[in-house]
């Protein structure tokens, strides 16, 4: 099921509209989705491990073919292309199986697939602001004050509708799947 899942991201990373929907000059990622629900499935190290192939692949991605004009500057460095991945997967399987000690709900899936998308957003562009912040990132003429609201910008553009997909996604798809996993076992 890993490598199942693995080749899936990787399969999202490199085919046009699979894992990067473009809109306008950004991108909304659906393969935060499939992270969590590998966390949800087949648990939190082996979606760790899923986050840890997307981050890796985003990372390669951002020299070979960017997904946004700020990619070629930021996703080049691993901790706002790998780090954020590889916290999607783990603090989604930490926060599933926490709540499915109380029994697995739907809802439980739900919050875990729109925590899973908020983790990206928020560690993507938090180490983005923290990188320009310390002057680590070669856009150091932009004035913070421009920055910030671009930022907020792409929360609300591209983090809360993939925040709803996520919440979405992860229950119709996250559900069946775990049902399966349980009869497997």
């Amino acid at each position: 099921m890993l490598a199942l899942f693995i080749a899936i991201v990787i399969i999202q990373t490199v085919v046009p509209f699979l894992g990067y929907i473009p809109v306008g000059p950004f991108s909304i990622v659906t393969i935060q989705a499939t992270t969590v629900i590998a966390s949800v499935t087949i648990g939190t190290k082996e979606g760790t491990i899923v986050g840890l192939v997307w981050g890796l692949t985003d990372w390669i991605r951002a020299f070979a073919w960017p997904t946004s004009p700020l990619a070629v500057y930021v996703l080049v460095n691993p901790l706002v292309s790998v780090v954020p991945r590889v916290l999607v997967g783990l603090i989604a399987g930490w926060l599933f199986y926490w709540l499915a000690r109380r029994g697995t709900k739907t809802w439980h899936l739900a919050l875990t697939g729109v925590v899973g998308a908020l983790v990206n957003t928020i560690f993507v562009l938090g180490f983005m602001a923290l990188l320009y912040q310390f002057h680590m990132v070669p856009l150091a003429k932009l004035n913070i004050a421009k920055l910030m609201p671009w930022l907020l910008g792409v929360m609300a553009t591209n983090g809360i509708p993939e925040a709803i997909m996520s919440g979405i996604l992860v229950p119709i798809i996250g559900q069946p799947l775990r049902h399966l996993m349980e009869r497997i076992s």
